[in-house]
């Protein structure tokens, strides 16, 4: 069922239109509304985001070197601490000393944001990127 959808006006300066309207050709968008619809979407999921009780889905994107010393129990230590959260994993042996981990997530954003930072803390871990969206 397709939903209900509601017109509604902008005022903007002109250049800053004309501006959206370039880079909206570039992209190969086919209209404005839909853009500002995905940019509404984004501004509430970053209120989402840090509001206590937001309901969000995200992944988080690990690289790390898999000789660290115990790294890997660290990373199950973690994830068994956040599993209600955690939807599923995948894991990539990217070459012989670097594995890339990709989490799937979904609840509490405050949860979430926890168990981010607790992966920050591993040690071994080159790099960690996170997608956060909500329904919306």
């Amino acid at each position: 069922m397709a939903e209900k959808l509601a017109r509604f006006g902008v005022t903007v300066p002109e250049n800053v239109l004309s501006e959206f309207d370039l880079r909206l050709r570039r992209s190969g968008k086919k209209n404005r509304s839909d853009v500002i619809r995905q940019l509404m979407r984004n501004h509430i999921t970053e209120d989402r985001w840090q509001e206590e009780g937001g309901q969000v889905y995200g992944t988080v994107t690990l690289m790390y070197d898999h000789h660290s010393s115990c790294i890997s129990k660290d990373l199950t230590s973690t994830q068994h601490d956040h599993g209600k959260n955690i939807v599923c994993t995948t894991h990539v042996h990217v070459d012989g000393d670097t594995c890339l981990e990709c989490i799937v997530l979904r609840g509490d954003a405050a949860r979430i944001r926890a168990f981010i930072d607790s992966l920050g803390k591993i040690k071994g871990i080159k790099s960690i990127d996170t997608v956060i969206t909500s329904r919306i």
